[in-house]
C-alpha cells in the first residue's frame, strides 16, 4: 500500500496551494485524515489546520461529506479508494509552516500534508507540480526528498518518502533561487539562496560550510567520515531582517538577512556572516542531535499534542554549546572571537532573574506555554534553554576535560549517545530523563549525577572562574555601563518604532520600584522628552543614586514615577586566555578548542 500526495502552487497571488492525498485501501470502518498540530524542533501548538480554506471527498470516485471530528481530524465514510482534495492558505513567512507568492513557494510538510491516521508507516509519494503561466518557467524545486524515476534533480515532478514522518521531514522551497553544491567526504551538498543578494560570493560560502561540515562529521565519525544521511541540503532565504533556523533529518530551513551571506568585495568576515555560520553549524548539528538522538517523549513523535520533556536543554542547550566552538575549531572563528561570545552567553543567563526561579528542565518541560508565547515578564520568569543548556553544556565539558587531563570530554558523551542510536536501529528508545549521567560514567568514566542534576534540576550557577582556571583562561567580571537605560534603569526598550516602549522590566530594577512596567510607553525624563535614539544621552547626565522623574503612557493613561537610578550596575562576564598560561593549561585549551586550526580565519 502507498500513499499518494500532489501539491501544486495553484494562486500564488492569493497565497494558495491546492493539495490532494488519495489512498486505496482505506479503513474500512472509515479513514480518519489528521494535520499535525505542531512541527518538530519548535515546541507550541500552532493549529497548522487552521490554514485550510476548504477540502471536499471522493469515495470511489463519488463526491462525499467529510465528517469533522475535532479541530484537526476528517473522517471519510467508507470505501475502497478516497481521495482528499484541499486548498491550504500560505502566508507564513518563516521556516516553520508554509509561504507561497509570485517570488517563491516554501512549504513542510507539517502545514500541508493530511496524515491517514493508521497509515503512518506506509510509503509514500508526492507529485510537487509548478503553478501555471511562462512566468514561473525558470521555478526549480530544492528539497530533501528523493526523487522519483523520471524526475531530474531540482526538478517538478515526483518524489518519494519512507513513510510520513520522512515526508515531513523534508521541507521544500521552490523558485528560481542561487544554488551552490559541494561535497563533504564524498556526500553531496547543497545549498539553494532565495531572495536579492547582491554580489553573492558563493565559492566563499561553500567552501567555508564544508570546512564547518567536516569539522562535524568528523566529531562523530572520527573513522569513517561518513554523515547520517546519502545528501543535504540548506534551504536558505535572504531578506532584510530576519533570523531563524529549523532542522530536519538531511536538511535545514534557514533565514537570514542579506548582510549575513558573503559578497564578492567582503575582505573580513563580518559579524553578520559569522552570526549566518553559526545558525548553520547549529542546525547541521541537529542531524546528529535531536533528529536522531532524542528524548524518549520524541520516540515517536505525537503530532496531535504536547510531547514533554525536561531534556530540551540536551537537544538545543548541547547544540547551541557546539555551533560556535564547532565554527572555532573549523577556523571559522579565532579564540578572541569564541571567548566573547561564551562571555555573551554567560552575561545574558546571569543578568536574567529568571534563572533563580525557573530550573533549565522546568523551561524545557514548559516550552509550549512558555518559552515560545514569551510576554513582558518573561526574563523575570522563563530560562531560556538554549543558552542555559550550553553553559551546563560548558560546565560539563570543562569539568570532564579537566578531570581527566584531557583524556575524555563531551565529545566522547556525544558519540556514546550517537552509537547507541545505531546500535539500536528500529529499537531505539530515545534518550530517558536521566540517562546523561550514565552516558558521562561510560564514557568519561566519571561519576557527575550530583553536578548534572545541580545544574539541570536546581537554579544554581556554575563556578564559571574555576571551571575556565585549568585552561588558562581568565574569566573577570565588571560592571555593564555600556546601555544607560539597562544600568540605571533596569529596562529594555523595545526599538520597533518611533516611541520610547518598555518591552521588559527586570525584577528588583529601580523601574520596576518606582512603578514602571512592561508595554509602558516612556515620554518624558525630568520633562526632557524621550525617544529611543536620545533615552541612554539623557541617562547619562545622571548619577547612581539620583532620582528622576520618568513620565510615561499605560495604555492611553499619563502617569508619573519618581525613580531612583541604581547604585549598583549589572555584572557582565569577559573571558580571555593567559598567555603566560602553563603547558598544561595550553594542551587542555588545545584540546578543546581543536588542535586543527590550521586555515587561516580571515578577517
Amino acid at each position: 500500500m502507498s500513499i499518494r500526495y500532489a501539491i501544486r502552487p495553484a494562486l500564488p497571488a492569493a497565497h494558495l496551494f491546492h493539495v490532494t492525498c488519495s489512498v486505496e485501501q482505506p479503513d474500512p470502518q472509515g479513514q480518519q485524515f489528521m494535520l499535525p498540530a505542531w512541527i518538530p524542533g519548535s515546541y507550541m501548538i500552532r493549529e497548522f489546520a487552521r490554514n485550510i480554506v476548504r477540502i471536499s471527498a471522493l469515495a470511489d470516485g463519488r463526491q462525499v461529506p467529510l465528517q469533522k471530528m475535532d479541530k484537526h481530524t476528517w473522517r471519510a465514510p467508507p470505501a475502497k479508494r478516497i481521495e482528499l482534495a484541499y486548498e491550504v492558505y500560505a502566508w507564513d513567512f518563516s521556516v516553520r509552516a508554509a509561504h507561497l507568492d509570485e517570488t517563491h513557494g516554501f512549504f513542510n510538510g507539517t502545514s500541508v500534508f493530511l496524515l491517514p491516521i493508521g497509515l503512518e508507516a506506509e510509503r509514500c509519494w508526492v507529485d510537487i507540480l509548478p503553478p501555471a503561466g511562462t512566468r514561473f518557467r525558470s521555478w526549480k524545486v530544492a528539497t530533501g526528498l528523493k526523487p522519483a524515476k523520471g524526475t531530474r534533480p531540482m526538478g517538478f515532478g515526483s518524489y518519494e518518502a519512507h513513510n510520513y514522518d520522512d515526508l515531513i521531514d523534508c521541507p521544500v522551497e521552490m523558485g528560481d533561487f542561487a544554488l551552490a553544491r559541494f561535497d563533504v567526504f564524498g556526500t553531496p551538498h547543497e545549498i539553494a539562496i532565495t531572495g536579492n543578494v547582491p554580489k553573492l560570493d558563493l565559492p566563499r560560502l561553500t567552501k567555508d560550510l564544508t570546512s564547518l561540515c567536516e569539522t562535524q562529521v568528523m566529531m562523530f565519525e572520527p573513522r569513517t567520515r561518513k554523515p547520517p544521511f546519502a545528501r543535504y541540503v540548506f534551504l536558505t532565504m535572504a531578506m532584510g531582517d530576519g533570523y531563524g533556523g529549523l532542522e530536519h533529518r538531511n536538511s535545514t530551513a534557514l533565514v537570514t538577512k542579506r548582510e549575513g551571506l558573503p559578497f564578492a568585495e567582503m575582505t573580513e568576515s563580518t559579524e553578520a556572516y559569522r552570526k549566518f555560520l553559526g545558525l548553520a553549524s547549529h542546525e547541521y548539528f541537529h542531524c546528529w542531535n535531536v533528529k536522531r538522538i532524542r528524548p524518549a517523549a520524541f520516540v515517536p513523535y505525537d503530532l496531535g499534542r504536547e510531547n514533554y520533556t525536561r531534556l530540551l536543554w540536551l537537544s538545543e542547550g548541547f547544540t547551541s554549546y557546539y555551533d560556535d566552538l564547532l565554527l572555532l575549531r573549523a577556523g571559522l572563528l579565532n579564540e578572541a572571537q569564541y571567548l566573547a561570545s561564551l562571555a555573551t552567553a554567560i552575561t545574558t543567563v546571569t543578568q536574567r532573574p529568571s534563572r533563580l526561579k525557573q530550573s533549565v528542565a522546568e523551561s524545557s518541560f514548559d516550552a509550549w506555554i512558555k518559552y515560545y508565547r514569551q510576554d513582558e515578564s518573561a526574563p523575570n520568569s522563563v530560562v531560556n534553554y538554549y543558552q542555559k543548556g550550553s553553559l551546563v553544556a560548558l560546565a560539563l565539558d570543562l569539568s570532564i576535560r579537566s578531570r581527566t587531563r584531557g583524556k575524555r570530554s563531551l565529545d566522547d558523551v556525544m558519540r556514546l549517545l550517537w552509537k547507541q542510536w545505531k546500535s539500536a536501529g528500529d529499537n531505539y528508545k530515545g534518550v530517558a530523563e536521566d540517562q546523561l549521567a550514565n552516558a558521562v560514567e561510560e564514557a568519561a568514566g566519571l561519576s557527575m549525577a550530583h553536578e548534572i542534576a545541580a545544574w539541570t534540576e536546581g537554579t544554581s550557577d556554575p563556578d564559571y572562574e574555576s571551571l575556565f582556571a585549568p585552561f588558562g583562561v581568565r574569566c573577570a567580571q565588571r560592571a555593564d555601563v555600556d546601555a544607560a537605560h539597562f544600568a540605571l534603569l533596569g529596562v529594555k526598550i523595545d526599538h520597533g518604532n518611533q516611541e520610547c516602549k518598555l518591552a521588559h522590566v527586570f525584577d528588583g530594577s529601580p523601574a520596576q520600584a518606582a512603578g514602571l512596567s512592561g508595554n509602558d510607553v516612556l515620554i518624558a525624563l525630568n520633562g526632557l522628552r524621550v525617544t529611543p535614539a536620545n533615552l541612554d544621552t539623557l541617562l547619562s547626565r545622571y548619577a547612581a543614586g539620583d532620582v528622576i522623574e520618568a513620565s510615561a503612557f499605560r495604555r492611553d493613561e499619563l502617569m508619573r514615577f519618581e525613580v531612583k537610578l541604581a547604585s549598583r550596575p549589572p555584572i557582565k562576564f569577559a573571558l580571555e586566555s593567559e598567555i603566560t598560561s602553563g603547558i598544561d593549561a595550553r594542551r587542555l585549551r588545545e584540546g578543546w578548542m581543536g588542535k586543527t586550526r590550521v586555515r587561516r580565519q580571515r578577517g
